[in-house]
This record gives C-alpha cells, sequence and structure tokens, in this order.
C-alpha cells in the first residue's frame, strides 16, 4: 500500500526546507508553507530561485517554524527571526541589495524567470521566448501568508523518482530538488482527477508540475548545477499540462478537499 515516506515545508519561498513527522493541512495547503518570502526592496519583484543569478542565494538559507508560526532562520552562521529589521539586515548582507522579508503579496506579485536553455525543458505556451533568456511572470497562487506558485499542494512519488535516476544514470536523486510537499511511497504518480486520502486529509490532483531550471539545482548551494538532471526531465517526462499544452512535468499539483492532520507513515489511498 503507498505510504507518506516524507512531508516537506518551506517556510520562506526558495529557501531550504523543513522536515515534519506530522503537519496540518488547510484549505490552502500546508499550514505555514511558503508563508515568507523575500522581495526585491528597488523593483518589488518576489525573490524565487526560478532566477538562479538574482536568487539563487536563498538555497543557503535555512529556516524553522515554531507551534506559534514563528520562523526563525539561518543566514551566514547568524539566527533571526522573520519579520524583525535584523532578519532583512541580515538577507540584504548575504545578496548584496537591499531585501525584505513580507507575508503580504504586492499587489501584482511578479519573479524574475530565467527560460532554460535547453528548448526541450521550454513549454509549448513559451515557444516563442529564447532559450536563456530573462522574463518577469505572474505568481498566480500568491496571497496572504502563502508565496506558492499554483496549487495548494505538490507531490512526488518514489517510483517516478527512482525511474528518473534510473534515466538519468544515477543511484538516486534528490526528492527535495523538486521541491514537493509529499513524498507518497508510490510505484507511480497519480493522475489529474484522481482523489488521494492521507491521514485525515483528502486531495484532488490537479496538474502535471510543469518544470523549470530549479531542478537542476542543488538544495543546499553547494555544488554547481546539474543540466543533464534537466536534460533528463526534458527527454522523457514531457507531458500535456490541461488547457495550455505540453511541458516538461514532474510531479502534481494538488487542490484540499477535505482539511485534516498528516503523519508520515500515513497509508495514501486512491478513490
Amino acid at each position: 500500500m503507498p505510504t507518506l515516506a516524507a512531508l516537506l515545508r518551506y517556510p520562506v519561498k526558495s529557501a531550504r526546507a523543513e522536515r515534519l513527522s506530522s503537519a496540518a493541512v488547510d484549505a490552502e495547503g500546508l499550514r505555514w508553507d511558503r508563508q515568507w518570502a523575500c522581495l526585491d526592496a528597488v523593483d518589488g519583484t518576489v525573490g524565487s530561485a526560478k532566477h538562479p543569478g538574482r536568487w539563487a542565494w536563498l538555497l543557503e538559507v535555512g529556516a524553522t517554524t515554531s507551534d506559534t508560526g514563528e520562523v526563525v532562520l539561518q543566514v551566514a552562521g547568524s539566527s533571526v527571526v522573520a519579520g524583525t529589521p535584523a532578519a532583512d539586515t541580515a538577507l540584504t548582507a548575504l545578496v548584496g541589495r537591499p531585501v525584505r522579508l513580507t507575508t503580504t503579496p504586492p499587489a501584482t506579485p511578479r519573479l524574475h524567470r530565467q527560460v532554460p536553455d535547453d528548448p526541450d525543458l521550454i513549454p509549448e505556451w513559451m515557444a516563442d521566448v529564447e532559450p536563456g533568456s530573462e522574463v518577469l511572470s505572474d505568481v498566480p497562487g500568491a496571497r496572504a501568508g502563502r508565496f506558492v506558485d499554483f496549487g495548494a499542494l505538490h507531490l512526488v512519488t518514489t517510483g517516478a523518482l527512482a525511474q528518473l535516476a534510473s534515466q538519468a544514470g544515477r543511484a538516486d536523486v534528490d526528492p527535495v530538488r523538486f521541491r514537493p510537499n509529499l513524498v507518497i511511497d508510490a510505484p507511480r504518480d497519480p493522475e489529474p482527477g484522481e482523489r488521494l486520502r492521507v491521514g485525515d486529509l483528502v486531495l484532488q490532483v490537479a496538474s502535471p508540475t510543469v518544470r523549470c531550471v530549479v531542478p537542476g539545482l542543488d538544495p543546499t548551494g553547494a555544488t554547481p548545477p546539474d543540466r543533464e538532471l534537466l536534460a533528463t526531465v526534458a527527454r522523457h517526462h514531457r507531458r500535456v499540462v490541461p488547457g495550455v499544452g505540453r511541458g516538461a512535468c514532474f510531479g502534481v499539483y494538488a487542490e484540499v478537499l477535505e482539511p485534516g492532520s498528516v503523519v508520515v507513515g500515513d497509508p495514501v489511498l486512491s478513490g
């Protein structure tokens, strides 16, 4: 029977993952997931590792969440609390330009995105965009206290990860490269429209997750970009995204039908 193998939260958008043994999930997703984001104090854009040249340093920032939702950051060896001047000062020093943390998205939240160099990684609906160029894109899922790109939750499966590792000629692939909330020990990804029960939680799969340059980045920021992994996703994992066309995908987005609590090891039931 499929089970919940890992549970991951990202207190700050594009910062390091926080591994959990249990969590509450409300209608908008994992509680306190991506509740904070860095904003560029000059142009007001949302910080995202989708543009590594601007924001890959976020991968060096650790974050933990207390039972009350307070987030403590580890920045260059120092601990600072999100939402304080000390946190903004530490992050500004790390990146070398003025930034600030916020839980409130701009009126029109946008982020800088680096278009992949590999044309096969560019989805059909961006076919007229130059490979390797920079674009500004909306953050359609952003709302107060939740800086998600799309979908309440993101899921990957151990079966899909094992298949990708084999295709890439390596022993394994770190699931954190894909920044999921739930890692499910199952032989395949669920299909769009499929319902899943995890603990008290009931989900419905919405769509495949279109991939950008982020899976090529080391989740710790310690090693160079893994272009071969991205190329493998592009070669073997192009799928139809309903309503928009084909793109290189890995994992799926899901929406919450019935909020609830989940615990690592919970059975995952389909239907």
